[in-house]
């Protein structure tokens, strides 16, 4: 039997380790089911899991892709902070939301750490990070599309202890319940996230317990180098190189754009660098991104191309480099609106997949919807006469690959395995009407492989006085079409009024007054299309005409495919079409 770390054998290292990634999806649950905010127990914006005491991960229980990489850099600002001996105490609680390091996101992911000791030593963390609908600030909701400074943003935590010793910071309660319009919430939410962390500090100190304090670090060590080797091992596959993409994001929510992001990855045996130098400056909007928020994005997109089936560690990252200008568009310095982040941080993970897509086709698809299209509710409720916040991310379309076309009504890379607001549960605690949500049928992303479908979305208010905030990016440039393919379509929101007015589109707006009966309607990117479109087989394309994805008109123009237009038979091929398939049948003959 084969031995590591001295006595330990190879199968208790890999019980042992198989219990911190089930210990991590138990902190995800236990977080999930004590909750009181819809955007964390149904969405599942937030992230929870272990790390080993310097702060290296070792298991996440996931729901947003985009915090990959920010709990361990929490945990390292804690170490930092309270690194000299007798700082961190059995019991306590650290709460953090630093936009600018720890881990750092926007005020509303609001992140707590927790140390594990054993034998009066710290031998791990326990952390978690999750979006509180309300943390202050000038907004509703908190974050919005026109702040211009953090300040304006919410309440800041600094790195400071909630417990101490297992007693609560009573007048941090208060202070917090003072500033936020809904307390009960947020607080609720609070207590749910020590939750999360009691049951990994429990469940750490039972596996020490059961194994050793040796046997466990031990598998901790193991966890973190196969990890490693794992990448290691999916490096020397990939092509080696330098691979550059360029891109602009839209604007910055006040009136300045578009800015230039651009990436150079250089990949090696043992090596992926990401080198996002010569970006756009930080701008005055809040679409600044911190670094640590760009790391996690940059991670999301090397888990994809290399380990995509494994549990995360932070192991599996230490192959990658990722370099950004201090104070830009990508690593943006105090005081830098940064509310709206993922409009940027979305870009980093964007930009690598649009650079690395030609040659790894079979891994990486056209480009997708890219932005949360983030949406703020705000009112009072018709029946009750209380205040409601509906805050929430929107599906969209994603871009198609060299063997299938793309997943309709998905969330953005940003979000990962979330969910919407069931309609039942937002028409029962919202003053809201649900009046449409249907696949966005444009027929745009044409390709061989066709880009998915997004989808429009309608609220009507039920009362006056209600006011919408939301951020669709990828408004002014589309999701970008590779190999032939054709960009997607765009992301937008208008607002249609009793009286027949239309306002809009938009891409970004704050607090858009509505009245009741008035209806906002929200309509999401298709992805872009892989291939040239006259490639596609009739057949799918008659298929795609039945099922109102492409029009008669579009399988002509763009397929060169011709339907009739009442039974959708299909009838032959253009000029066009046909001139193709002829050319490549004599490159065929002639091979």
């Amino acid at each position: 039997m084969s031995k590591v770390k001295g006595t330990v054998d190879q199968f208790t290292l890999e019980i042992v380790g198989d219990s911190l990634i089930a210990i991590g999806e138990e902190m995800f649950h236990a977080l999930a089911r004590t909750s009181m905010s819809p955007i964390i127990y149904e969405v599942l914006d937030f992230a929870s899991g272990l790390t080993d005491a310097k702060g290296q991960l070792l298991t996440q229980g996931n729901g947003v892709t985009g915090f990959i990489g920010l709990l361990s850099s929490m945990v390292r600002e804690v170490i930092e902070k309270y690194g000299q001996p007798g700082a961190l105490q059995p019991g306590d609680i650290v709460i953090i939301n630093d936009p600018y390091g720890g881990g750092g996101s926007h005020l509303s992911d609001v992140g707590m750490v927790m140390p594990i000791f054993y034998e009066e030593e710290v031998v791990a963390f326990s952390a978690n990070k999750a979006h509180w609908t309300e943390v202050g600030g000038k907004d509703p909701g908190s974050w919005t599309t026109d702040s211009t400074e953090v300040f304006q943003e919410g309440i800041q935590y600094p790195c400071i202890k909630l417990f101490e010793r297992g007693r609560v910071n009573q007048a941090l309660v208060e202070l917090t319940a003072a500033n936020v319009r809904f307390p009960e919430q947020s607080l609720g939410d609070m207590w749910a996230q020590v939750a999360g962390l009691r049951t990994g500090d429990r469940r750490f100190r039972e596996l020490c317990e059961k194994y050793g304090r040796d046997t466990v670090l031990a598998a901790v060590e193991h966890l973190l180098n196969h990890g490693e080797q794992l990448a290691l091992n999916e490096l020397k596959k990939l092509p080696k190189g330098t691979f550059e993409a360029q891109d602009f994001i839209d604007d910055d929510g006040i009136g300045h754009g578009p800015f230039n992001v651009q990436v150079k990855v250089e990949i090696t045996d043992d090596e992926f660098i990401c080198d996002f130098r010569g970006s756009h400056p930080q701008v005055p909007g809040p679409v600044n991104c911190s670094y640590s928020a760009l790391v996690s994005s940059v991670r999301t997109l090397f888990l994809a191309i290399t380990n995509s089936s494994q549990d995360v560690n932070d192991g599996m990252f230490r192959p990658l480099k990722v370099l950004a200008d201090k104070g830009s568009i990508f690593s943006a310095e105090r005081p830098a609106a940064v509310s709206t982040y993922w409009e940027t941080m979305t870009y980093g993970a964007d930009l690598i997949w649009k650079a690395l897509a030609p040659v790894l086709p079979h891994r990486l698809s056209a480009g997708h919807l890219l932005s949360v299209c983030g949406v703020v509710l705000a009112g009072t409720h018709p029946d009750s006469g209380e205040p409601f916040l509906v805050v929430e991310p929107t599906t969209g379309g994603w871009g198609a690959g060299a063997d299938l076309d793309g997943a309709n009504a998905q969330f953005c890379i940003g979000d990962g395995e979330t969910y919407n607001v069931p309609i039942e549960v937002a028409e029962t605690r919202y003053g809201i009407l649900v009046q449409e949500y249907s696949l966005h049928t444009d027929g745009a992303g044409a390709g061989k492989n066709r880009g998915g479908c997004g989808t429009i979305r309608s609220y009507t208010a039920l009362s006056d006085g209600q006011t919408i905030t939301a951020t669709f990016g990828r408004h002014k440039f589309r999701p970008w079409g590779f190999s032939g393919g054709q960009d997607g379509s765009r992301n937008e929101f208008e607002i249609l009024k009793t009286s027949g007015e239309v306002c809009g589109p938009f891409g970004k707006y704050a607090r858009f007054p509505l009245k009741m009966g008035d209806t906002v309607r929200m309509t999401t990117a298709t992805g872009g299309g892989y291939g040239n479109p006259l490639e596609r087989p009739a057949d799918k394309v008659a298929k795609d005409v039945r099922n109102g994805y492409v029009s008669v008109t579009q399988a002509k123009e763009e397929y060169g495919v011709l339907i009739a237009p009442k039974t959708f038979a299909l009838l032959g091929s253009t000029q066009a079409r046909q001139q193709l398939a002829t050319d490549r049948g004599m490159q065929d003959a002639n091979r």
